[in-house]
């Protein structure tokens, strides 16, 4: 660990937090969290109800969305308190009204374009919306792609193709505003996180492990929340490479770690993780797509729920 700022919060994981009810499971994993201004913890994910909504000490507080989702993959929410829905394998992104009334959807669902083309969308995976209503969508597993649209869905622009230098990716999976105003990228499979400026110039770039997911929480303070998704293929399981929370100041600097680096399901572990949020509290959650990975690299078919969402809480 990086040594620690004294005004960084030390964590401690909570086990057991969500409170899920009988009936109710998250399936191939806890895909993606938000947190909304009333400390609503959402979580989009892959299961039975696919927006599953929790209070802050884990009680069950509704769902909605059953049998409307292809393949549920990120969440956020705007300015105005409207969900931001990322179906990848649909190739759609749906605005939502926080009861769940569709108020806009961009691109067709179960359409997609041609891989690599630029188009929107071919699995596109996360959303970050400016706070005049712009829409910027990460544009994914099937593009390299950044796609700026207006408030009403019109497309205004994009920016990114396939590669290793400045302003090209290599699997964008997750996006968010800094305190700067620069657009922050996860480029997941360039270990790197890239900053850009609303126009798409860019504006630097930080090294991490396979950073999966990201976020801010300007109300509270200016760092940058990351998650390090861990080693594939045969360093699958070797510790201490990836699989840690990062707590990042404005200029790059690691001040604060928590995750222990190994795979697994135990309290400091991770085995998938898939997206974070913070809420006002400055308490850290971080959704999992257990279940299909380890069936996917592992070959572990016969699973019960696997830990799939956990919370880290802030003890100093």
């Amino acid at each position: 660990m990086s040594s620690v700022s004294a005004k960084v919060s030390e964590y401690e994981p909570v086990t057991r937090w969500a409170k899920v009810p009988h009936g109710i499971s998250f399936g191939a994993g806890a895909n993606s969290v938000a947190v909304d201004s009333d400390d609503r913890i959402i979580i989009f994910n892959r299961g039975t109800d696919p927006v599953a909504i929790f209070d802050r000490d884990g009680n069950f507080l509704d769902s909605w969305g059953h049998g409307e989702f292809v393949n549920p993959h990120g969440i956020t929410i705007g300015p105005n308190g409207d969900l931001y829905l990322i179906d990848d394998i649909g190739h759609f992104v749906q605005r939502r009204s926080p009861d769940g009334k569709v108020l806009l959807t961009l691109g067709t669902p179960r359409q997609a374009a041609e891989p690599q083309s630029g188009k929107p969308f071919n699995r596109p995976t996360h959303v970050a919306v400016s706070a005049n209503g712009e829409i910027f969508v990460t544009d994914g597993y099937g593009n390299s792609r950044i796609h700026h649209f207006a408030e009403d869905g019109k497309l205004l622009g994009g920016w990114g193709m396939p590669g290793t230098e400045p302003g090209q990716f290599s699997l964008p999976h997750n996006v968010c505003w800094t305190s700067k105003g620069t657009l922050a990228v996860c480029d997941r499979e360039n270990h790197r996180v890239q900053f850009f400026h609303p126009d798409g110039s860019f504006a630097g770039q930080w090294h991490f492990h396979r950073p999966v997911a990201i976020a801010t929480r300007p109300d509270l303070n200016p760092y940058i929340y990351l998650v390090e998704l861990g080693p594939d293929g045969i360093q699958r399981g070797v510790p201490n490479i990836g699989l840690k929370v990062r707590i990042v100041d404005e200029d790059g600097q690691v001040l604060q770690t928590f995750g222990d680096g190994t795979l697994g399901p135990g309290p400091r572990q991770f085995i998938a993780p898939h997206g974070i949020a913070v809420d006002s509290a400055g308490d850290v959650y971080i959704a999992e797509v257990s279940a299909s990975s380890l069936k996917a690299h592992d070959g572990i078919t016969s699973l019960g729920e696997t830990v799939s969402l956990r919370k880290w809480r802030v003890v100093t």
